[in-house]
């Protein structure tokens, strides 16, 4: 028995239900069912613009409707920078049986004199396709201790990757420093007949 029963003294027998413990009973069932009823429909709402976007890229290039979205373009833009970026690296060098892996050498000499002397030495060995002189540089750099600056000349080798070990030591045995500057970077595309050219230009 409710404390509304207990007060108005109602009996058991006559009054088996208490209206007030209904009116309670039915507010608390419709609040419970409008929560679910709320929870229900938000769901619902999540799932339709998951599915929406979804179908938006997936019919990109079907719908009309889509093509025409204003964010089209900055989601085409960010979904397909990745792969334009990785095809610019892979240009024309894996699976060509006519080119080889090849590298771009830097190396700085003292003048232009020993520049042209040690470009021709690298290019009768064939251990070189071609030698770029670039002349008036400026270089300052730590040599025991100090800072030191000179005046150099920069020769740009491009040439195979299985040649760098011969060329570093050419270098060595025919360059005036104690310590030669000879640093490589690998080639990972380019205009393919040029890399041809390379491997053709250059010994095994």
């Amino acid at each position: 028995m409710c404390e509304h029963c207990k007060r108005e003294g109602h009996n058991m027998a006559t009054f088996p239900t208490c209206r007030i413990s209904i009116r309670r009973s039915s507010r608390a069932l419709l609040s419970r069912r409008s929560s679910l009823s709320s929870a229900s429909a938000l769901a619902i709402r999540i799932s339709l613009v998951g599915a929406f976007c979804i179908g938006s890229l997936g019919l990109a290039f079907k719908t009309p409707f889509v093509r025409s979205h204003p964010l089209l373009p900055l989601l085409r833009s960010k979904f397909t920078s990745q792969s334009s970026a990785k095809s610019i690296h892979s240009t024309g060098m894996e699976g060509n049986s006519n080119t080889v892996p090849s590298i771009v050498v830097y190396v700085t000499v003292p003048n232009k004199e020993a520049g042209k002397k040690l470009a021709e030495s690298i290019l009768k060995e064939k251990l070189a396709a071609c030698v770029n002189r670039v002349p008036g540089i400026e270089s300052m750099y730590f040599w025991e201790g100090k800072i030191q600056t000179d005046s150099e000349e920069l020769l740009i080798i491009k040439t195979r990757e299985s040649l760098l070990k011969a060329l570093t030591e050419h270098v060595k045995s025919n360059h005036e420093y104690e310590v030669p500057e000879v640093i490589s970077m690998p080639i990972t595309g380019g205009n393919l007949k040029y890399l041809e050219w390379i491997k053709n230009s250059t010994r095994d």
